[in-house]
């Protein structure tokens, strides 16, 4: 059974270098919002070029939406299709916390559009990275992107909105500490995959087999 596996946090807490090694220990597509397409790629540059200004709210979350809407129909969908496993730094866990719990835009709303616009794929597994903020925020580059610039106490909310989502939706998201190294990181999310998800390690197995066929 194909698994859709995604990855969330705040910036800098490893999710893409994370969300890429359970990608490759299990041979999955590795994907990301936004820009896991050539439209979302554009979306991804406008949404978090610094010098994109006065962008409300509700713009952010649609252009979000759209970006996911279609990541799903022509990346997301296509895969588990086919049987593969997909495995995504990003998704809707993002619109909650970031244009819901950080913006202030209703979460409930968020929530409705993005499932519309997912066409109602919900991951099988949520994998939430946490840091502190200030470990996250020495991790950051000299040029901070639009979100990244977006200042504490918006990315203080952003993180307790993460929390809240992972306390309300146990069955579905596990927490992961993201401040030790990147391989003790890899093996605390591969413990929590398979305990939820205990299939996943036939693919592991599978994945290693052709690894070494090659």
């Amino acid at each position: 059974m194909a698994r859709f596996i995604v990855f969330e946090g705040g910036e800098a807490s490893g999710k893409s270098t994370q969300s890429a090694r359970l990608a490759a220990r299990i041979g999955a597509l590795h994907t990301r919002e936004p820009g896991g397409t050539a439209i979302g790629g554009a979306l991804r540059s406008l949404l978090l070029d610094a010098r994109t200004a006065n962008l409300d709210d509700r713009a952010e979350a649609l252009l979000m939406a759209a970006d996911r809407a279609q990541h799903v129909a022509e990346v997301v969908r296509p895969a588990l299709a086919a049987g593969r496993h997909v495995v995504s730094d990003r998704y809707i866990g993002s619109s909650l916390a970031y244009q819901g719990y950080g913006r202030g835009l209703a979460v409930t709303e968020l929530r409705r559009l993005s499932a519309w616009a997912a066409d109602s794929l919900w991951p099988d597994l949520v994998v939430l990275l946490e840091v502190p903020l200030a470990v996250a925020m020495s991790r950051l580059g000299a040029t901070p992107d639009r979100m990244e610039a977006a200042g504490g106490e918006f990315h203080d909310r952003v993180a307790r909105g993460y929390r809240a989502l992972a306390a309300t939706e146990s069955d579905r998201w596990v927490v992961v500490d993201g401040t030790a190294s990147a391989g003790e990181v890899a093996a605390a999310v591969w413990r929590a995959a398979i305990d939820r998800l205990p299939d996943l390690a036939d693919s592991a197995a599978a994945a290693d087999a052709e690894a070494e066929l090659r």
